[in-house]
């Protein structure tokens, strides 16, 4: 079971800290072998959806008030431990992030930049791709909007 907590910047411990930057570099820059600046000082403003099993952090996202990083709400940073991705933890992950958008910023239109081969995940939780394919750190990404 998926333990799911919203926190602000300054309410992280400095272990839940490193263990998040970790988690987003092991996956990130490690399993899909992208060097890219994943400390962009960005994090102090978002609020940051930690998913928790057995009091270790094995999902996670970062989502933004809209004009802080897309003109709508936006979700990025979104990560599952590669082992623990068989469990469905992305999507509860998602749906954690889509109910804080709306529960913390009183929004339901939410902007992503999702990786391409992401799409269908993505269009399960009610995203749909607008404008074409880009590429973001060498990695195939798509535009994708959900408004309701």
């Amino acid at each position: 079971m998926l333990e799911i907590k919203t926190k602000t910047f300054q309410e992280f411990t400095t272990e839940e800290l490193y263990k998040i930057l970790q988690l987003r570099s092991e996956v990130f820059v490690l399993e899909q072998d992208c060097v890219y600046q994943d400390i962009d000082n960005k994090d102090q403003s978002a609020l940051h959806i930690i998913g928790t099993k057995n009091g270790e952090i094995v999902a996670y996202t970062r989502i933004f008030a809209p004009g802080l990083y897309f003109k709508d709400a936006s979700i990025g940073r979104v990560v599952v431990k590669q082992s623990e991705r068989k469990y469905g933890y992305g999507k509860v992950v998602m749906e954690a992030s889509i109910k804080a958008v709306k529960t913390h910023f009183n929004q339901i239109k939410i902007h992503i930049s999702a990786q391409e081969y992401l799409i269908k995940f993505y269009t399960s939780l009610g995203f749909k791709q607008v404008g074409e394919g880009y590429l973001e750190d060498n990695i195939p990404h798509v535009g994708m909007v959900k408004d309701s």
